[in-house]
């Protein structure tokens, strides 16, 4: 009975020593990956977690626009008006009876009818330019508003156009904003894009 109990006692300690060693492993393949930074979990994750390509240029997006916009200012504008007797009628009938009162003076008989009316011509004929040339055309002066409209053109950004490169791919993706040196992407493409 002696024989079986050492020999039992020979297993259990082969056995300890055993897990003993096994243990000793596994503690010293953990200390081994904390040391690197990482663990096998951790190694994991990093396969799960955020992926950012880098970018290779960023072109701004400009849009032009027209602000349309009323321009007035006071114009002195000057209106002419051609006198009333315009064909100097009143002249004329003036210097025709003046005329023929003078040439009515003159003369006799058959001679004064003839001075009369000779005169009525002339005193018409005169008193035409003289009204003539009195009469000026009336002009009167008024302050206008005048208004134009014109365009205020002002150009501003609308997005970007970013060039990013991807496991040697290159793509293009339109964004809101300026990324930086690196997006974010999932499969290769742009994961949060705020592109219009």
């Amino acid at each position: 009975m002696n024989r079986l109990m050492v020999n039992a006692l020979q297993v259990g300690i082969a056995a300890a020593f055993a897990m003993g060693i096994s243990a000793c492993n596994r503690d010293a393949s953990a200390d081994a990956g904390l040391a690197n930074g990482s663990s096998s979990a951790e190694a994991g994750n990093a396969d799960a977690g955020a992926k950012y390509a880098r970018v290779v240029s960023v072109d701004p997006v400009r849009k032009t626009v027209n602000n349309p916009r009323q321009v007035c200012h006071d114009e002195v504008v000057t209106h002419s008006e051609p006198p009333k007797d315009q064909h100097q009628i009143a002249g004329t009938a003036i210097g025709a009876v003046a005329g023929g009162l003078l040439g009515h003076q003159v003369g006799g008989g058959k001679g004064k009818t003839l001075a009369t009316v000779a005169g009525a011509v002339a005193g018409g004929y005169a008193g035409k330019k003289i009204q003539q040339n009195r009469q000026h055309p009336t002009e009167t002066s008024t302050t206008e508003r005048k208004c134009e409209t014109v365009n205020d053109s002002s150009t501003k950004v609308v997005g970007y156009d970013v060039r990013y490169e991807y496991n040697g791919v290159t793509r293009t993706v339109r964004m809101d904003h300026d990324p930086g040196d690196r997006v974010q992407v999932q499969e290769g493409v742009v994961a949060v894009s705020d592109a219009h």
